[in-house]
């Protein structure tokens, strides 16, 4: 793995060893192959790390982050490793450490292993950008459908039906709605500075990498699991 240009970058892949929706998760088997394995591979492909490292509390996914070829400095303490922990704090932890030993990146990608659909080009395009933007992070987005958008969404009012969004009742054709973006979770890409400086993910000036949606798929439950299988298979027998 090399990166080109005189920035050094850090690739972090976060997997904590508890999983409640889907038991050992990170290291499930998917098609053959650890859900982990998807991740390393897309990063390696992409060519554009100095170092890839991977960030858990937990021994067993630790080996198989070796045995796959990650750097394991450590493991990460119990109190960065519970289900209400933010991404912020371990990812500045793992920067902290490195930098006490000595090796300081610039930017930092955040690449989290429930993202198995996740392209090489995705990662590329979203450290190009941060560099021809000069803006404090890129993030990768899908655009919400319109039926879903936020405008139009309901809420219930003593039991009944209100607009979420006061000009939801004035929106009456698909034309009239702007579109918008939620994360996908497949690539954060941010300056070294936002994180440290700024203890931000995203900075005051984040910007998007839109991808398609046939492109992404995160998975948090046993039925996104069937479909990453589904359409992973489909993709292989292209």
């Amino acid at each position: 793995m090399a990166n080109a240009s005189s920035e050094s970058i850090l690739g972090i892949i976060p997997a904590r060893g508890h999983s409640k929706a889907v038991p050992r998760k990170n290291i499930r088997p998917l098609l053959g192959k650890p859900l982990l394995a998807y991740t390393v591979e897309c990063a390696r492909a992409s060519g554009v790390f100095d170092r890839l490292v991977l960030s858990t509390d937990s021994g067993e996914i630790a080996a198989v982050g070796a045995d796959l070829g990650l750097e394991v400095p450590f493991l990460r303490p119990p109190d960065l490793a519970r289900d209400e922990t933010p991404m912020r704090p371990v990812v500045e932890h793992m920067v902290n450490a490195l930098e006490e030993q000595g090796w300081k990146p610039e930017i930092v990608v955040l690449l989290q292993p429930t993202s198995p659909l996740r392209l090489p080009r995705h990662i590329q395009e979203a450290v190009r950008l941060l560099k021809e933007w000069r803006c404090d992070a890129v993030v990768t987005v899908v655009q919400i459908p319109d039926r879903f958008a936020p405008q139009k969404a309901l809420k219930l009012v003593d039991g009944r039906l209100d607009f979420f969004d006061t000009e939801g009742q004035r929106i009456t054709r698909r034309q009239m709605l702007e579109p918008t973006y939620a994360r996908d979770g497949t690539v954060y890409a941010f300056w070294r500075d936002t994180l440290m400086e700024k203890h931000s993910l995203y900075g005051d000036d984040w910007r998007p990498l839109i991808l398609p949606l046939h492109e992404t798929l995160t998975i948090d439950t046993l039925a996104d699991w069937a479909e990453a299988e589904a359409r992973l298979k489909e993709i292989q027998t292209r």
